[in-house]
């Protein structure tokens, strides 16, 4: 299976990249970041307070994976 990565705001500059193609089988967004934490030079997506979407849609860590998603990955938001 084949996923689209997308990074933004400072996880982006974290890991000097915007996008990246993963491949593997990973049932779930958490599977998926959980390889990429080990794999090194992602440890920003360790944060315990993240935001993701599948296919350009918020979801949860829990969101099954299909091959040829495009998964993101972000920071919380916060304003004032």
């Amino acid at each position: 299976m084949t996923f689209k990565v997308l990074y933004f705001a400072r996880f982006r500059e974290a890991m000097g990249r915007d996008t990246e193609q993963v491949e593997g089988s990973f049932a779930t967004l958490e599977a998926l970041r959980a390889f990429l934490v080990a794999q090194g030079g992602h440890e920003v997506l360790a944060e315990p307070n993240l935001m993701c979407a599948r296919n350009e849609e918020l979801c949860g860590l829990d969101e099954p994976l299909a091959d040829g998603d495009e998964v993101a990955f972000f920071p919380t938001v916060t304003g004032g």
